[in-house]
């Protein structure tokens, strides 16, 4: 018998990604670079503090900071629920939307897990193969089943639109699949049109509940852009939920800013929903940042510092095509006859390159970082580093089988 009351209590193996930051941290090695983690960097190696956000913050001040609402800041509810819908969404016009401010992207997945568990169980969760890890651990969490629908061709390096489709319509009829709309996370690569009006038709079919998770507005082609999946979609097909994150495009990532949308039949569907997520709310955190709330409000309420900020978030998406570009450039002029290209249909934070393990483990040992899944972060990428980290790659394609 143990003599401590937590005696029989396991330890935790540790998430993958922020183990290897750790070993990134331990590591002497005087040049080492950081690929693991989706954390934007300026050409610096720092997070870049945005001159909208700034001027919002001047704004706020340092005044009363008082709990909100359990559903959060109203002018960051409505703004949020613009950004990701657009201005002439029918479901805006009509009430029909029900938003909350959450704790981040992950809060946003997390409530949305909680209440489609409590009005919508004893469904299986699909999700892309290969996908965020947490999105699995965040739905099983909540007692939901989770598994895979097709996604990567590993040996094409491309999506399996066919496979998706296939998979989707053999899923048992009312399941939850959850969609990265844009700037998939690992892979970088995201349906076209003609996909995503396929897969929106494959779920009407089934009855599917879709879960978009909407992490990288602004990285992939624009702001606007980036969010015609969700704004098309969710127009012909209420019934879906959004979380949307702001670490990212505002750069605000200890902060635990998102939000989550649930698109409703009718503006009183709506309002109930709202009140069950108001529910689950108060039994987690009880409500949210303050601070987070109103610098995202404050910038997207006002005309001025809204576009200020797309130009922000335009120039922070051009760093990661110019290194991307870069990277392939310099990866095929060593790499011989191997074809590289697939990269540079890849778009957002990461790069996924499909090198062995074995060879990525390798490169750990000269100070390069990249997950063993062969993702990499572009934004870690620098002027400075890239020679060394294309020589690197090179290298590991060449040893790789084709």
């Amino acid at each position: 018998m143990p003599t401590s009351m937590f005696g029989q209590v396991q330890p935790y193996a540790g998430d993958p990604i922020f183990k290897l930051v750790d070993q990134f941290h331990a590591d002497p090695h005087p040049d080492k670079i950081n690929l693991c983690i989706g954390v934007f960097t300026g050409e610096d190696g720092k997070i870049p503090v945005l001159d909208s956000v700034r001027t919002a913050h001047e704004r706020v001040g340092f005044g009363q900071r008082p709990y909100l609402p359990m559903e959060g800041d109203a002018r960051f509810r409505d703004a949020t629920q613009r950004l990701a819908f657009g201005e002439d969404h029918p479901a805006l016009g009509d009430k029909r939307i029900a938003t909350m401010q959450s704790l981040g992207g992950s809060g946003a997945l997390g409530i949305a897990a909680d209440f489609l568990a409590k009005h919508a169980p004893g469904r299986t969760v699909y999700v892309s193969d290969p996908t965020w890890e947490n999105h699995h651990g965040l739905f099983q969490r909540a007692g939901f089943t989770t598994t895979s629908y097709r996604y990567w061709n590993a040996t094409e390096r491309a999506l399996d639109v066919a496979g998706m489709l296939e998979d989707l319509r053999a899923a048992p009829e009312g399941s939850i699949v959850i969609i990265q709309p844009v700037c998939h996370n690992p892979t970088g690569l995201d349906l076209d049109e003609a996909s995503q009006k396929a897969v929106s038709e494959v779920v009407r079919e089934r009855r599917h509940i879709v879960m978009f998770d909407m992490a990288y507005q602004g990285f992939g082609t624009g702001v606007d852009a980036d969010a015609a999946f969700v704004r098309r979609h969710s127009a012909l097909y209420p019934g879906c939920l959004v979380a949307t994150s702001f670490s990212k495009n505002f750069s605000l990532y200890g902060e635990r800013c998102g939000a989550l949308h649930v698109v409703c039949e009718t503006a009183s569907e709506a309002s109930n929903v709202l009140g069950q997520l108001r529910l689950a709310i108060r039994r987690s955190y009880s409500s949210p940042s303050f601070t987070a709330g109103s610098l995202v409000g404050s910038v997207l309420d006002d005309a001025a510092l809204n576009h200020q900020w797309r130009g922000e978030v335009d120039a922070m998406r051009a760093r990661l095509e110019d290194m991307r570009a870069g990277l392939v450039e310099r990866i095929e002029a060593q790499a011989g006859n191997v074809d590289v290209s697939f990269l540079s249909r890849q778009r957002g934070m990461f790069a996924y390159t499909g090198i062995r393990v074995e060879d990525i483990r390798a490169v750990r040992e000269d100070g390069l970082y990249l997950l063993d899944s062969g993702r990499i972060s572009v934004a870690g990428l620098t002027t400075r580093n890239l020679d060394r980290v294309a020589t690197a790659l090179a290298h590991c394609f060449r040893s790789s089988p084709s």
